[in-house]
């Protein structure tokens, strides 16, 4: 059995480290408060973007587009959306699993990696990692994912890649955050089916200049936002997933300090039964 000062230096010990978890937990929401405006002001704009790609794709036929085409090349490069940090409950871990779940060749697979959990992650995996872009989830900005959009839109265009995907956690709420994969190139009509808030579908739209040069302004764009977008939604994920995992360890420091405190009481009680009976023993045998 421990004896009293064992007890009591591990009771100090989990004290420690929940106030240490207490105040993760309250940055966490703090930053989590901050993410989710920033996310949902970022969505007015894509949705515009998304209705007016389904406007072009449903008013025309046909359209020639090179961001439209089966490329012939079997590269794929796949941005994965990751944290610098841990104590975030499985939130890296689940995007680690579902790319390697998603059967992508690691030999034919481009990782653009934005977040070291996630190098770390997919390094232990196998997977080459093409480009560290970790810094990124900091703070992200949007010219931070125009940058990265140019660079994958110039190597689909040259053929070096044939298919763009993005992987990353999408935002429900502070208890459910949820890994997505999600194809950004070539893109096709089925991945505009119906509309976002506006059905402009619908609406007779001229274009000037052709459809296809409206696409190859529009798309870019489009791309763009959505790493944005993903970023965005990342960062308040991750901040959630750390404070639900800040949370149940406080809980748990809560009920281990209960544990141990229980402990201490009754190894103080029995030092305590076990001085007294010594003492009269020791009294019985002066008498």
């Amino acid at each position: 059995m421990a004896s009293m000062r064992d007890i009591k230096r591990r009771k100090e010990s989990v004290q420690s480290t929940q106030q240490i978890t207490k105040a993760m937990k309250l940055v966490a929401t703090v930053k989590l408060q901050k993410a989710r405006g920033k996310a949902e002001s970022n969505k007015p704009y894509f949705n515009m973007l998304y209705d007016t790609i389904c406007s072009i794709l449903a008013m025309t036929k046909n359209v020639d587009h090179e961001y439209l085409k089966e490329s012939e090349s079997k590269k794929k490069a796949v941005i994965v959306i990751t944290s610098n940090r841990g104590l975030a409950g499985g939130y890296n871990s689940n995007i680690v699993k579902m790319v390697t779940g998603a059967g992508f060749s690691k030999e034919d697979t481009y990782v653009y990696a934005v977040g070291k959990k996630g190098i770390d992650g997919l390094s232990r995996k196998g997977y080459s990692i093409y480009k560290d872009f970790s810094e990124v989830i900091n703070e992200p900005l949007f010219s931070d994912a125009t940058q990265m959009s140019k660079e994958l839109l110039t190597q689909y265009s040259k053929g070096e890649i044939g298919e763009v995907y993005i992987a990353y956690t999408n935002f429900k709420n502070t208890v459910t955050q949820e890994p997505k994969l999600v194809k950004l190139l070539p893109l096709s009509a089925e991945d505009f089916e119906g509309t976002g808030e506006n059905d402009s579908s619908k609406l007779l739209m001229n274009f000037d200049p052709t459809p296809e040069e409206v696409l190859d302004m529009v798309i870019p764009k489009y791309m763009s936002n959505i790493i944005f977008g993903a970023f965005l939604e990342s960062v308040a994920s991750e901040n959630g997933a750390r404070m639900q995992a800040m949370d149940s360890a406080t809980n748990n420091a809560e009920d281990m300090i209960s544990s141990l405190s229980l402990k201490y009481n009754r190894a103080r009680q029995g030092a305590i039964t076990q001085e007294l009976t010594e003492i009269i023993a020791g009294a019985d045998a002066i008498s």
